[in-house]
């Protein structure tokens, strides 16, 4: 009789540890207990007679989706016409496959489940989890077309929290 339960008890301990590590590979849930901090300056632009601080178009607060965030974010333009979003005091969770997106969709405060509905720009990968950085937006982007900036997950398409954009220009 144990020659018969042998295989079945093999086979299941096969299932069982390719489910765990299906299951760690998607969830990745030791990145709840890892921080990344980045601390970029605020960006400059050099014109002929030195540096020149940048302009602030758009700032906002972030409020919390999935997981606990806070933080500010700021819109900046150069004087050579470039734009940097930048994260200021930004602390949230870390996780897999986060991105900082500029959305044309609404903050709501109980999720953030619609911020890939309409129009999205991926500014890149999320650097540190927390700290102040800096992402560079794509020329040609039109700033007063989008109100939001995310941090999306795209593994399982949640945000982590959201700030609205108030225009100051």
């Amino acid at each position: 009789m144990s020659r018969t339960k042998s295989p079945v008890l093999w086979i299941s301990t096969v299932v069982v540890v390719l489910a765990a590590a299906i299951g760690l590979y998607l969830f990745q849930p030791w990145r709840l207990l890892t921080t990344e901090r980045v601390d970029e300056a605020a960006p400059v632009a050099t014109d002929g007679q030195g540096a020149a601080q940048a302009q602030q178009v758009a700032n906002g607060s972030f409020i919390s989706h999935e997981h606990e965030t806070s933080g500010s974010v700021e819109i900046q333009r150069l004087a050579d016409g470039t734009a940097t979003l930048r994260l200021t005091n930004l602390r949230t969770s870390d996780g897999p496959a986060l991105h900082v997106w500029l959305s044309d969709q609404p903050v709501k405060q109980d999720g953030g489940g619609n911020l890939d509905d309409g129009k999205y720009v991926d500014l890149g990968d999320l650097k540190g989890n927390e700290g102040n950085q800096n992402y560079a937006i794509p020329q040609g982007t039109d700033l007063n077309t989008f109100s939001t900036v995310t941090i999306w997950c795209e593994r399982f398409s949640v945000s982590f929290g959201a700030a609205e954009l108030k225009q100051l220009t």
